[in-house]
């Protein structure tokens, strides 16, 4: 066998063997690059997510609030209403006691 035939052949062979090295440490390297930006949107997701469970209780909290502000409410306008009628027949009283 000729000396040049064996030394292309080793050139090509080496160059498949580098080739194929090659492609496997850029498979990994993008697989981790992948892992990486995959933890990390999936990282934000939880985040968001946790914020919106957190909006979620305060606006139900917000919500028994408003419920309860409202019935104090309505019975302070029915205080009102009843010391408005009796201011009335105290008015009226008194007025009919001066003539």
């Amino acid at each position: 066998m000729n000396l040049s035939l064996v030394i292309s052949l080793m050139g090509v062979v080496s160059g498949f063997v580098f080739a194929y090295i090659g492609y496997q440490k850029g498979k990994k390297s993008d697989n981790l690059d992948s892992g990486r930006s995959l933890g990390s949107f999936l990282s934000d997701i939880g985040y968001i997510k946790a914020g919106i469970d957190d909006l979620k209780r305060e606006q139900r909290e917000t919500g028994a609030k408003l419920s309860v502000l409202s019935e104090r409410l309505c019975r302070c306008e029915e205080s009102t209403k009843q010391a408005h009628k009796r201011i009335a027949e105290l008015n009226q009283r008194f007025n009919n006691e001066k003539e």
